[in-house]
């Protein structure tokens, strides 16, 4: 009898906000010797994101996870799990053009952001699925479909 995966056991999300609250501030005091480092095989990276407010203008910054797929980087829009968009993909929605700050990387990279669509979509998410198995299950805690975003070198 194959056992039904049961639904993941999130944090609470204060928990969750706080983490990523600490985890940028060690980024930004290190200035970035400290909380960012790169993908190793089946383990994500992470990386800091800045990209342009929507409605403010001025710059916004988030750490997020991320993989390599050649020069590209590929991240997910998941906000921890939560049902809403994070503010950092509907910030790329309305500007594309972005930042990324990589553990060892002399200087910010500069990036177009766009979602994965269709059979790339597919292959990117194989790929996170690869690295972390319970990935559908996680996905499943959102009423919307969680973009694959990609963040190409200019």
């Amino acid at each position: 009898m194959a056992e039904r995966e049961r639904a993941p056991r999130l944090p609470p999300r204060w928990f969750i906000r706080l983490f990523w609250f600490a985890h940028r501030g060690v980024c930004r005091v290190s200035r970035g010797r400290l909380g960012l480092w790169t993908p190793k095989e089946n383990r994500w990276g992470t990386l800091r994101l800045t990209t342009t407010g929507r409605r403010t203008g001025a710059p916004r910054q988030v750490v997020v996870a991320y993989l390599e797929d050649g020069a590209d980087l590929v991240t997910l829009a998941m906000n921890g799990w939560a049902d809403a968009e994070p503010s950092w993909w509907l910030n790329l929605l309305a500007r594309p053009e972005a930042q990324v700050e990589m553990g060892g990387a002399p200087r910010p990279v500069p990036v177009l952001a766009s979602a994965a669509e269709a059979g790339e979509r597919a292959r990117l998410w194989a790929r996170w699925h690869e690295v972390d198995p319970r990935l559908d299950a996680h996905a499943a805690l959102r009423s919307s479909e969680t973009a694959v975003v990609v963040l190409r070198p200019r």
